[in-house]
């Protein structure tokens, strides 16, 4: 794993990442609506500061950052989940809600260490798996998540109603 004493390295997210996080977030939106501007709008926030701080602050949300060049260049929403169905094994799981890698740091495999950070996260806290959801009209994320072992668990399918 990275550490703080090495350049480049990952760590937990905190306010003073709030700017950065906002813009990157921004550019994860643009690239939904671009795909599926029938649910994403052009612009908005996903969450408010305050919302952001406390997702940072909770030990079940933790987001990670890539820091380089004295920048952030990326992060990676995680969240730690067991199941409450009596149809499911009560496995715990760390879904990962969101990865960007800002625009201008795109090939310099800063998610495949925020990706692999997150893996060894998981098996720290004892996950028996890591899950996710992928855009359809997202395929380079998809081919991503591909090379770095995910496979389908299942498919969720729609139908619109225009």
């Amino acid at each position: 794993m990275l550490t703080p004493m090495s350049e480049p390295f990952i760590r937990k997210a905190h306010a003073g990442d709030l700017p950065t996080v906002n813009r990157l977030l921004e550019q994860v939106l643009k690239l939904h609506h671009d795909g599926r501007p029938d649910l994403f709008p052009p612009t908005g926030k996903k969450y408010t500061d305050a919302e952001l701080c406390a997702i940072f602050g909770n030990p079940d949300t933790p987001v990670f950052v890539y820091e380089a060049e004295g920048r952030v260049m990326g992060y990676i929403f995680c969240e730690l989940q067991v199941p409450h169905s009596h149809n499911l094994n009560p496995i715990k799981t760390l879904y990962i809600d969101d990865l960007c890698v800002d625009e201008s740091c795109r090939g310099r495999h800063v998610g495949q260490a925020l990706f692999a950070y997150a893996k060894a996260f998981a098996a720290a806290e004892g996950c028996h798996n890591i899950t996710l959801h992928v855009w359809e009209k997202n395929p380079t994320a998809r081919a991503f998540y591909e090379a770095q072992g995910l496979t389908v668990q299942y498919t969720s399918m729609e139908m619109t109603l225009d």
